[in-house]
């Protein structure tokens, strides 16, 4: 069962860019990292700093950093002796951004002298060097209330989430939510939007999934509970911005108060797609973390 439910409430001159122009060059990369857990991690808190890691250091090796200090190393002793391996990049310190997984990340695991999660992840993707033209744009998660200092990524399940989002230009709005067995849920454009798209105005902030703050042309507004099967579920929020439009990713039926859904193959391919002809799309990736 998904790591959500859905309940749905209801409320009452294009300039043409030749494709061959917009294209952005992206490029397939690779990346190895090792992430040796403290006592206080869990296998999954590890499994997904070593993917956070393989992915900046494939970023790292392909583009390069900002400052190339900000790429450091660390010493860690393990039943092993004593390795170096890579510190976790800062995303601003990247050169180049994760598109989407080429291939499902490899995990292999190890423990320590003292029971210890030794973590190492492989990764295969797309990736694209960053240039000036994407716009910045703010968001963040809000847990069980729709004001900014309500901004958490860790929820219970049972507790209401909505999204802020504020943008410095007019343009276009999708949210995609990745579960821990890699299926992707379509969050907006809401289920009954007819455009097939969410359009936002510049400086205006918003609060997604909120009836009472709701914007009358974005169609019938989704109320999102959080739940998790397990104890502890670790979910991404892929939130999409251009101030271009874009189509709609195909997503299909699935299942009553739920959300739509895709495979994570197909979502990939979809942004992809999209990032490979819009340069100016932007994409924030926000992990969630749901406790049983």
């Amino acid at each position: 069962m998904p790591a959500m439910k859905r309940l749905i409430m209801l409320l009452m001159p294009t300039v043409m860019m030749s494709l061959s122009l917009m294209a952005a060059d992206i490029v397939t990369v690779h990346g190895e990292f090792t992430y040796y857990g403290s006592k206080t991690e869990s296998r999954a808190d590890c499994e997904r700093n070593a993917l956070n890691g393989a992915r900046a250091k494939a970023l790292a090796e392909k583009f390069g950093t900002v400052v190339t200090q900000d790429t450091y190393q660390r010493d860690v002793v393990s039943a092993q002796g004593e390795s170096t391996y890579f510190s976790m990049l800062n995303e601003s310190a990247l050169k180049g951004e994760w598109i989407a997984d080429e291939k499902e990340p490899v995990y292999t695991y190890e423990l320590d002298s003292d029971g210890l999660y030794i973590v190492t992840c492989k990764v295969t993707g797309k990736a694209r060097e960053i240039d000036n033209r994407s716009v910045e744009f703010a968001t963040s998660v809000l847990r069980n209330g729709t004001r900014t200092v309500n901004a958490d990524t860790r929820f219970r399940s049972g507790d209401d989430m909505y999204l802020y989002l504020k943008s410095p230009v007019d343009g276009y709005v999708a949210a995609f939510l990745v579960d821990a067995h890699n299926n992707v849920y379509s969050l907006l454009p809401y289920q009954g939007n007819t455009k097939g798209e969410i359009k936002v105005k510049h400086n205006k902030e918003y609060v997604f999934f909120d009836p009472a703050s709701a914007d009358p042309d974005h169609g019938e507004v989704d109320q999102l509970v959080m739940t998790a099967d397990d104890e502890l579920e670790h979910n991404m929020l892929y939130v999409v911005f251009s101030p271009q439009p874009f189509a709609k990713a195909v997503d299909n039926y699935a299942g009553e108060n739920m959300p739509r859904m895709l495979s994570h193959d197909e979502f990939s391919k979809w942004l992809v797609k999209c990032r490979k002809y819009d340069p100016r799309m932007a994409v924030k990736i926000m992990n969630i973390e749901i406790q049983k």
